[in-house]
Formats: structure tokens, sequence, C-alpha cells
């Protein structure tokens, strides 16, 4: 089978791909290279791998690239809430028009797993446990275009859609913005960190869980098309606070604040259940402390202030 992959070459897209190779699939990789990575260099002797740079708002390509996929994976995107602030007409073309083009431009054989963001629950939900029912309440333009993309393909044939949990784990594409990434990497390079609203709860995966996720969809799509579905550790529904001291049993110097003056500007608080998931035969296996180990190691070799997506 044909795989297109949009940007492929990012933090995801990188893990993805391989995984996606090593299966078995024809992989063909988008990617504008925005941040020049080169994050894909290890794949190119792969035979069923091919690389095209392009961006996603180019209709013309996309469309020439999709009439040979049989199965499409959309991640390129402006992630983050910062990304998106900064740029907010490139945020909605990029993260929600190409997707509705995407849509268009498809036909109803071609099956399209699509990550989002468990963050569109918001802040204000009030339930004990977020599930696939509870109302999408995004407190960022970030989340706002990716509750609108979910929507536009949820409400056509052959689709499924995964609401990520914040991911963790080392990439050849780094990003040290994500919470786990981001507190290892300052007990790593600062040995200390200033945390604000600690109690604030969060879910999270390891990145490669996530890639073994898309191949579950791929293997399982005639059961699993037209719904959405929370991927994330059950276990690891921790607070900020609770991850801080998991970490620093593993770094014994990392001095850790938790500021009771000021707030952080992010505010998402939940606690996400990932049991329609579960009920469709796959389960996250990579524990938060082996992401964590891989982090330590990763960042004893990393050049500082590198892939920030802030």
């Amino acid at each position: 089978m044909n795989i297109l992959v949009t940007g492929a070459a990012g933090y995801l897209g990188s893990i993805l791909c391989e995984h996606l190779l090593n299966t078995g699939f024809f992989v063909t990789a988008v990617d504008n290279l925005l941040f020049g990575q080169t994050s894909l260099f290890h794949l190119c002797a792969n035979p069923r791998f091919n690389f095209v740079r392009a961006d996603v708002r180019d209709t013309g390509t996309m469309t020439r690239l999709m009439s040979n996929a049989d199965i499409i994976i959309p991640l390129a995107a402006l992630a983050g809430a910062g990304a998106c602030d900064r740029d907010p007409s490139a945020a909605t073309a990029i993260n929600f028009d190409s997707i509705r083009e995407l849509n268009r431009l498809r036909s109803s054989q071609q099956l399209v797993i699509y990550p989002t963001t468990n963050s569109i629950y918001g802040t204000q939900s009030g339930v004990a446990h977020c599930t696939e029912q509870t109302p999408l309440e995004p407190i960022s333009l970030y989340g706002r275009t990716k509750v609108d993309a979910e929507k536009e393909l949820l409400e056509a044939d052959n689709t499924i859609t995964l609401r990520l949990a914040t991911v963790f784990g080392v990439s050849p594409r780094m990003r040290i913005d994500l919470l786990v990434n981001h507190f290892v990497y300052a007990a790593v390079t600062d040995g200390y960190i200033v945390i604000f609203e600690k109690d604030f709860n969060r879910n999270y995966i390891h990145i490669r869980d996530v890639a073994d996720c898309f191949l579950h969809c791929i293997k399982n799509a005639d059961a699993m098309t037209g719904k959405p579905y929370n991927a994330g550790l059950d276990d690891t529904n921790l607070s900020k606070q609770e991850l801080a001291l998991t970490i620093k049993r593993y770094l014994p110097q990392f001095y850790i604040h938790f500021a009771e003056v000021g707030t952080d500007s992010d505010k998402r608080n939940y606690i996400v259940s990932n049991q329609r998931l579960k009920k469709a035969g796959f389960e996250a296996r990579r524990f938060l402390e082996d992401g964590i180990g891989e982090l330590i190691k990763c960042y004893a070799m990393y050049p500082r202030h590198a892939m920030k997506n802030i």
C-alpha cells in the first residue's frame, strides 16, 4: 500500500515514516522543511521511501501526490499555541484550510488518519475524565483549528482521528517545548525549573506508541472509521508536580520550585479516558519512565536552545 504523509520531517513524522517503512509500506513523505530539518536522512536508503519538498497549501502538487495514495496521514501543521499565535493566517491556512482542501480532493476509498490533540477539551469541561463525548472547548487558536479540521474530516467517509495526549520521547526532529521533553531538558541542562499551577493535569503518550497506534488504525480501519479516539496512557494522568517529582527520581540534583505567585499562560487542565481506543484493541505500552531515560541520554548530546517551537 502507498501512504502519503505530510509534515513528514516533523517530530512525529520522522518516527512514523520509519515505522511505516519497517512494516513494509511504500511511503511518500511531504514537507516544506520550514526548520531546515534533516530528520529523514536515515530513511533515504530505503527503496520504498520517496521525499517531495512541497507545501500542503500547493493544491496542484497535493492533487498529484494524492492520486497515488491508498492512505493519507496529514501531519503538516503549525504545532502549538505559540507558533499559531505568531502567525494566525498561516495557522488557519495550514491547520484547517489545507485539510478541508485535502478532504475535498480525496476519494472516499482513501483512508485518512488524522492526529489532533486532546487539548481541544480545554479547561472548562468540569468532568472527572474527558471522553470522546465531552464537549470541545479549545482555549487557543491552535486548538480551534484542530477542532475545525477534525469536524471536517469526521463528516466525510473513511476517516479516523486520534486525539493525542501530550507526546514525549526522542525523535530525529526533536521538540523540547512539549511538557515532558521540556522538564527533562531543564533538569539536564539548567538543573532547575520554576513551575506555575503545579496541580494542573495532563495525559501523556510516547512518540513510538503514537506511531504504533497509526499502524493499528491502518490494520483495523474497517472497525474504527468514523470516530475520534483519545490516545494516551491511562496511568499517566499526572499533574505537573507529579511529573517533575518523577523526573527528580532520576536526576536527584534537579531543583524544583513550585511558584505560588504568578500564573502559567497555558491553562490546560484535564484528565482523559483512553478506553475507546483500548476497546478498539490498542493500548500504549511505553511508560513515562522509558521516555525520561531516553531523553536524559539524548540531552547529553544535544545542542542548547535548538529546536524550540516557542
